[in-house]
């Protein structure tokens, strides 16, 4: 099984049977009893087996598979293939993470007749990797990746929002990692999340639209549309913001959104950002979390003062190679989770990679509101390791200086 007649056999395929093709071929070629690929749900906290094409029913919420405590946590977490010796049976059970630059996409699953040798394994993670990219390259083109990432049904505004939200939950690059992650409440509250990296910069975005439901999930995507266009269009952070605040007095029916906007040198690690009304992000370096106190100029669309249209400052941030940053919306401030110290906690995982640590803080805030958010919850985490000073494995997220470090891919 070579990568090229891999990705050959996948793309000769329907979009909905590419898994089940290379399935078919990893089965045959090791002998294996069953072969099969579990996709993360949107949650991040599930995982949902797909089953070959003809016996995925797209009419029913997918059927999710706990993952804490389980063998698919612990690949998940390491991003390194586990076997397991199931004591008196026959089978063996091989499983190894679908990851994409840090995108936790799914897991691959295999029941072998034998304990795999070296070059198996090699070939088992290699296949897993390809996996990914046959995801993303056939997921535009077909709803059942998105069914399976379903595991209860989304309303009108958890549609919308989750349509704003970029195609991968997170990114591994030489000098970063990034990951986002978002818990709507019951009634929806307009957070998003984004982030693009262009030849020379990175560039973040949280927001939170003001109300609930479709209303809130509305003034999202008239914000996020306006940002994306003057990012695309190569406005530096300042017209982004401006542009964002005149959609906003134009469309936003008196609505309003606060937001952050961060924006990172790939060439000298400069970094400066804008704060529009938002929680203040936090910042862990050499063991200590900080709050970083901006000065705060308006909520997009919301007028402070008499001239209807706002001005935004563009003020730099001390980023070190080595620190953590965590961007934040008002959700993960619950007054139900005022027990909930956030800063002891992102210490307590800083030992994690952005993906987990997000997924992490995440849970914790909806463990102390009792399953019941009053407004969305939703972190950004990034790390910085940066410029010149890491050799890292944009591939995997290793980091080539400490073989003993953990895979982040």
């Amino acid at each position: 099984m070579t990568l090229a007649g891999t990705l050959e056999a996948a793309e000769a395929a329907a979009p909905v049977e590419s898994l089940d093709v290379v399935a078919r071929m990893l089965k045959e070629h090791l002998g294996a009893a069953s072969v099969s690929f579990l996709i993360t749900d949107f949650t991040g906290s599930s995982v949902v087996r797909l089953g070959a094409a003809g016996s995925v029913e797209t009419g029913e919420p997918a059927r999710r598979i706990r993952l804490r405590g389980t063998l698919y946590d612990d690949v998940i977490r390491s991003q390194r293939p586990r076997v397991e010796d199931r004591g008196g049976s026959e089978l063996v059970r091989v499983v190894a993470p679908v990851t994409s630059r840090g995108d936790a996409i799914g897991l691959l699953e295999l029941f072998l007749p034998a304990a795999p040798g070296a070059q198996v394994m090699r070939e088992i993670g290699e296949t897993a990797h390809a996996l990914a990219y046959i995801v993303i390259a056939n997921r535009s083109h077909t709803d059942v990746y998105q069914w399976g990432r379903r595991t209860k049904p989304l309303s009108l505004a958890a549609e919308i929002q989750h349509r704003l939200l970029p195609a991968s939950l997170a990114c591994e690059a030489a000098q970063f990692a990034v990951a986002g992650a978002l818990e709507p409440a019951d009634h929806v509250g307009g957070d998003t999340f984004d982030y693009v990296i262009d030849r020379d910069t990175v560039q973040l975005s949280v927001t939170d639209a003001m109300g609930h439901d479709v209303d809130a999930a509305l003034l999202a995507t008239l914000v996020v549309g306006a940002l994306r266009r003057a990012r695309r269009a190569g406005e530096d952070l300042a017209e982004q913001a401006r542009q964002a605040d005149q959609a906003m007095h134009d469309h936003g029916h008196q609505g309003y959104v606060t937001g952050q906007l961060l924006r990172i040198s790939l060439l000298d690690g400069t970094t400066e950002f804008v704060n529009a009304g938002h929680p203040w992000p936090l910042r862990m370096r050499d063991g200590e979390v900080q709050e970083i106190v901006p000065e705060v100029d308006a909520p997009f669309g919301l007028s402070l003062r008499a001239s209807p249209a706002n001005t935004y400052q563009v003020q730099s941030l001390d980023l070190r190679p080595g620190d953590r940053l965590v961007m934040l919306t008002d959700g993960m401030l619950e007054r139900n989770a005022e027990s909930l110290d956030l800063a002891d906690l992102i210490l307590r995982t800083r030992a994690l990679h952005p993906r987990e640590a997000a997924r992490t803080l995440i849970g914790a805030i909806v463990d102390a509101s009792d399953d019941c958010l009053d407004d969305d919850a939703t972190v950004m985490c990034l790390d910085w390791h940066g410029v010149g000073t890491s050799r890292r494995d944009a591939a995997t997220g290793a980091d080539l200086t400490d073989a003993s470090r953990p895979s982040g891919r």
